[in-house]
């Protein structure tokens, strides 16, 4: 009887997981769908092709690698909104980053690097509450007043940033920055995937940056 007990509870498990394991994987693949619903047709890789916006929200990244070496993220980000500046296609670059320490300033950083290349000190306006994409568009609407927006990222990235604007009444397109390959970039796509997820949880329970605030004009 408890050999009979045992392997009905055993069935009853495994059913749960394989069932717990079903959900997942149709939740990850319905998250990854919508966002690509929501961007489609909205990502630009040419210059040329990008609609003109007043501003271009760039969203942040560590400048270094752990192993000291330059992120390429980032490096592929400054040069995509320095050649939507210089094309016209912006007029102004929002730089949104974590700030989380006097030691680690991404927009700071960005802004230097910015200006080496020719952008305006004036042109560049810096928020440092961006502590994550959802952050970062949410605060360009609610801080910084922006209807509309050129969001500055890799096109992985800008997708679901487009697709939280979309959620949240902002008319926004992307600019796809290179992207990198190798090992890194192969765990950045793994990340992005469950981010996605993430995401979608943030919309339907209705998460807020983590900050808000005074609001300030891009002119």
């Amino acid at each position: 009887m408890k050999g009979k007990l045992d392997k009905f509870q055993m069935k009853k498990w495994v059913k749960r997981v394989a069932w717990t394991l079903v959900l997942l994987v149709v939740g990850i693949i319905s998250c990854n769908v919508y966002v690509e619903v929501c961007s489609n047709g909205k990502t630009f890789n040419k210059v040329s092709e990008i609609p003109k916006n007043k501003v271009g929200l760039l969203l942040g990244t560590a400048k270094y690698l752990k192993n000291g070496r330059v992120n390429l993220f980032y490096s592929n980000r400054i040069n995509a909104a320095v050649q939507l500046y210089k094309a016209g296609k912006i007029e102004y670059i929002l730089v949104s980053g974590d700030n989380g320490s006097k030691y680690y300033d991404e927009p700071t950083t960005f802004k230097e690097d910015l200006i080496t290349k020719g952008v305006p000190e004036h042109k560049i306006f810096l928020d440092y509450a961006g502590f994550r994409t959802l952050d970062s568009v949410i605060r360009c609407k609610e801080i910084f007043q922006q209807e509309s927006v050129t969001i500055i990222s890799q096109q992985f990235h800008n997708e679901r940033a487009i697709a939280i604007a979309n959620a949240k009444g902002i008319e926004a397109i992307g600019f796809n920055a290179k992207d990198v390959g190798g090992s890194n970039g192969f765990k950045v796509k793994v990340r992005e995937t469950f981010a996605r997820v993430a995401m979608c949880i943030d919309l339907v329970i209705g998460k807020q940056p983590k900050f808000l605030g005074e609001k300030i004009a891009i002119n």
